[in-house]
């Protein structure tokens, strides 16, 4: 998935003056890295084996990122959660060790190795000392490769992943982004609940994971990325040595494109101080023509900075929330954008009629000049502190150009992507997607 990025969240104690002072500081830390300063290459082992590659030899440090595409849209209907079990098990026995020893092994060598599942994809992230890189590469290796999935290892994560799914039941939160997954996608994949449900993750046995994770990790639909201390020759001998035994190909299931369903509106009745209040309007998909232009459409109406429209209007002329915002989040099957905000429950009303209002104001009139230019400043900008300061952010970048095919050049191309979009076109991409009668989802007592 690609969604905006994640805002920064302070503390109610920042002033105005603190405000501006941090955003002043952090334009100064993005120019001090410019993004043109990264220099990838594209590295294939003697197996054929390929992956992106950024030698960085200021730290004696290795990270290597892998995306699997599958994800939890793979997961069969009545075992929703498998993804999310797999993912949790990889730290629990592999090769020669079981669960105790292969965890005690991490720490003694002080590497970072660890899986995660989304919608589309399972990723991993290794990280480690150059020192200590054959024996890191070697529990990585395991993990793919010998996974034991040991019957109490099993049980004990199932057990895990269901004591997170009840507490989710008691998070508003939560709720309306549930809520709001089965309103748009109904029996989609997408629509499935990513984690599964009490029954789901209960009736996954031992032998339907193995045979899931032989279908999911295969050379063909792996993607790699690799920062640090190693050099092309190198990093292709671990490719093979890692990698190398994966097999030629994946068993996905076909996904279809998602027919996303706007125009419900669903109230969760709930008493709670607070409710939770979330929009949804069509998006684009990460490939079409018009996502830049929507991209800062949508950072112009409330996409993470103190200026945004929403935030203006609902936080700083009204105080009638602390958070507004919204994201344009994509996936391979699918794109919509989220507006949500959490608001005291005796103003839930107000605040959903504002919002709305902006909303269409924003739809009708688009930005203006000076709103575009500011938004591409602050993206152009702010794009290497959020993505290209850590060895760890280099490598997720890597992995998201390449799932997303975006080019081994898009670093360098990204800036005179975004500023050949014109006041005309945002305003003609905000008009088609904020037109569009949204779905909402409120969360809270019956009188909001």
């Amino acid at each position: 998935m690609t969604s905006t990025r994640e805002p920064t969240r302070l503390s109610r104690s920042f002033t105005a003056f603190s405000l501006a002072c941090l955003l002043v500081l952090l334009m100064m830390l993005v120019q001090a890295r410019p993004a043109a300063a990264v220099d990838i290459r594209e590295v294939r082992s003697p197996g054929g084996i390929s992956a992106w590659l950024v030698e960085d030899y200021s730290a004696p440090v290795i990270t290597v990122a892998v995306a699997f595409q599958g994800g939890s849209s793979q997961d069969p209907k009545g075992r929703e959660g498998m993804a999310e079990l797999i993912s949790a098990l990889f730290d629990e026995g592999a090769g020669p060790y079981d669960s105790k020893m292969f965890q005690a092994r991490i720490a003694k060598l002080g590497i970072e190795l660890g899986y995660r599942d989304s919608r589309d994809q399972i990723t991993g992230v290794l990280r480690t000392l150059k020192e200590d890189s054959a024996d890191a590469f070697e529990m990585m290796r395991l993990t793919l490769t010998e996974l034991h999935f040991e019957e109490s290892a099993v049980e004990r994560m199932k057990n895990a992943i269901i004591a997170g799914i009840e507490r989710k039941r008691n998070n508003p939160s939560a709720r309306a982004g549930e809520a709001l997954r089965e309103t748009l996608y109904g029996n989609h994949p997408y629509g499935r609940p990513g984690d599964g449900t009490v029954e789901s993750i209960s009736a996954i046995t031992r032998e339907e994971l193995v045979a899931h994770f032989s279908r999911l990790f295969a050379r063909d639909n792996l993607s790699i990325g690799i920062v640090g201390a190693m050099s092309s020759e190198e990093a292709g001998l671990m490719l093979d040595r890692v990698f190398g035994n994966l097999p030629q190909k994946a068993q996905l299931e076909p996904v279809p494109e998602a027919e996303i369903r706007f125009g419900n509106t669903l109230a969760i009745e709930e008493d709670i101080p607070q409710s939770q209040i979330v929009f949804a309007y069509p998006g684009v998909k990460r490939d079409s023509p018009e996502f830049f232009a929507a991209y800062i459409a949508n950072h112009i109406l409330g996409g993470g900075t103190f200026s945004s429209r929403l935030y203006d209007e609902v936080r700083e002329k009204r105080g009638l929330a602390y958070s507004v915002n919204s994201s344009l989040s994509t996936y391979d099957h699918a794109a919509f954008v989220s507006v949500s905000s959490a608001t005291r429950s005796d103003r839930a009303s107000e605040t959903v009629e504002l919002m709305r209002s902006e909303i269409d104001r924003f739809a009708k009139d688009g930005p203006t000049q000076a709103e575009l230019d500011a938004a591409r400043k602050y993206i152009i900008g702010s794009y290497a502190i959020n993505n290209l300061d850590t060895s760890a952010k280099i490598a997720s970048t890597l992995l998201a150009m390449q799932t997303e095919k975006l080019g081994i050049d898009y670093i360098e191309k990204r800036e005179a992507l975004i500023g050949a979009v014109s006041l005309d076109e945002v305003r003609a991409i905000a008009k088609k997607l904020f037109s569009a009668t949204p779905t909402l989802i409120v969360v809270g007592p019956k009188s909001s």
